[in-house]
């Protein structure tokens, strides 16, 4: 069980009250703190098994989470679909979500409620394995040099073996861990970049399968379960967090081939999501959450990830992810394993903090519902402008910046460790680097889509 550390943040609390009172009297008031005392301070928040839960972990235990006056208990979820159904009914007050699911949640697809997100938790993170028997087939088309497999490994070289199957009417199945996961999305772009049709959705028809006209079939694992699942051959790959691609390696039942690092370089993973009802009734105490989860990003990637051993010590234990400290630091700590005995230096496997990565982009947001558009999750044409506002209405560095503010003026961060407020719009510059050498401008998301030999476009319907 968590400890709740109520003692300690009583004697915090009791801390903050008095030198509150001290400065108060000796100060002028407009150098006192502009964020209240939180109006909720009792929360639980859910997230699911994945090292990019990090920042939650870390939060707690250095508390940070105390420092801002706030009692927290961080509560194991069973799935994706679970997690978000306790944040809608508030079960949870927050949680560790898919990037995905606060857009979906809004705009109707599956459960309609208002999510929002003030934080991104992490930028790539995740990988697609592939089982031993399909590697074995893969690797004959793979090009080598000094006998190990060139990177990136495209889906060109998968394609042969799913031809294979398919003309021996044998359905090649894939896993992944919910239908507006960052997973199914990268699975997705990746398979179709190779040629691989992986399916659409229709929900207007009723069909929310995703594998209509598939060549892949892909369906939904929870992440801890994927190895089993594709040891037990249910499943010939899957896309998933680590450590489970790690796993797959340990248990000599599979091998990674690719990392998301790879499909797009530095792409958004994970968010905290939280409904708009409680940040609209407890600004104060969302404020002070975001505060806690950007220093606790901050220092998972000071130095030069120095503190990684000690969050992978942290990550370990039961209470988080409950894998081997070893399958955590295989990716946690810089490098990635491949092929058994294949280990590369992949030092922004996971980021939590440079590059912006805790910055709510709306350009972010724009690029999941373009990927929902292309897959037929959203059936019909939408304009450019709609994109922007439903972004708008879900990512809010409005109050991400407030938390930014109030922790430069602590002194614990400094304005170089995050955009320029004064002149920040929210959109990226045009992204290049995708593994089909695609750009994707957030601004014009419908001339991106164009751009696309496989999925809808346009007025194309199902």
């Amino acid at each position: 069980m968590i400890r709740k550390g109520i003692l300690s943040l009583t004697r915090r609390r009791l801390g903050v009250v008095a030198l509150g009172s001290l400065l108060a009297a000796s100060l002028p008031l407009a150098a006192t703190a502009e964020i209240g005392e939180p109006e909720k301070d009792e929360l639980k928040f859910g997230f699911i098994k994945l090292t990019d839960m990090a920042p939650l972990a870390v939060a707690y235990e250095n508390h940070y989470f105390e420092d801002e006056g706030l009692y927290v208990t961080l509560e194991a979820q069973a799935n994706w679909k679970v997690l978000l159904d306790g944040v809608i009914d508030g079960q949870l007050d927050g949680a560790h979500m898919l990037a995905g699911q606060p857009l979906a949640a809004t705009i109707g697809f599956g459960t309609k409620a208002h999510i929002v997100t003030p934080f991104s938790m992490d930028l790539n993170g995740n990988g697609i394995t592939v089982s031993n028997a399909i590697w074995e087939e893969m690797k004959k088309n793979v090009p080598m040099e000094n006998g190990k497999p060139v990177h990136p490994i495209k889906a060109d070289y998968l394609k042969p073996v799913v031809e294979k199957y398919k003309a021996e009417g044998k359905p090649f199945n894939m896993g992944m861990v919910f239908p507006v996961s960052t997973h199914n999305y990268e699975l997705r772009y990746w398979l179709a970049a190779g040629g691989i049709h992986p399916g659409y959705y229709a929900p207007a028809k009723g069909d929310i399968s995703g594998q209509i006209n598939a060549d892949a079939l892909l369906s939904v694992t929870p992440p801890p379960q994927m190895p089993a699942t594709l040891e037990a051959g249910t499943i010939y790959g899957y896309c998933v967090g680590e450590p489970w691609n790690q796993q797959a390696v340990f248990k000599g039942i599979g091998v990674p081939v690719i990392t998301d690092y790879e499909i797009w370089k530095n792409n958004p993973e994970k968010v905290f999501g939280m409904t708009k009802e409680f940040t609209d009734k407890y600004p104060n105490t969302t404020v002070r959450v975001v505060k806690a989860l950007l220093r606790a990003a901050k220092w998972l990637d000071e130095n030069d990830n120095a503190n990684r051993p000690e969050a992978v010590k942290i990550l370990s234990r039961p209470e988080y992810v409950g894998a081997d400290y070893e399958v955590i630091a295989n990716s946690m700590t810089g490098t990635f394993e491949y092929e058994k005995g294949d280990k590369r230096s992949v030092p922004d496997f996971n980021v939590f903090f440079r590059y912006y990565a805790t910055y709510p982009y709306y350009s972010d947001a724009v690029w999941y519902l373009s990927q929902m558009r292309r897959w037929g999750q959203i059936g019909e044409a939408k304009s450019d402008d709609w994109y922007a506002e439903v972004a708008k209405s879900v990512y809010r560095p409005d109050i991400y910046a407030l938390a930014a503010k109030e922790l430069i003026e602590e002194g614990e961060m400094t304005a170089e460790d995050f955009p320029d407020f004064a002149t920040e719009d929210g959109y990226r510059e045009p992204q290049a680097e995708f593994i089909d050498g695609k750009v994707f401008d957030g601004t014009q998301p419908n001339a991106y889509l164009e751009q696309f030999p496989i999925g809808l476009k346009g007025d194309e319907t199902l």
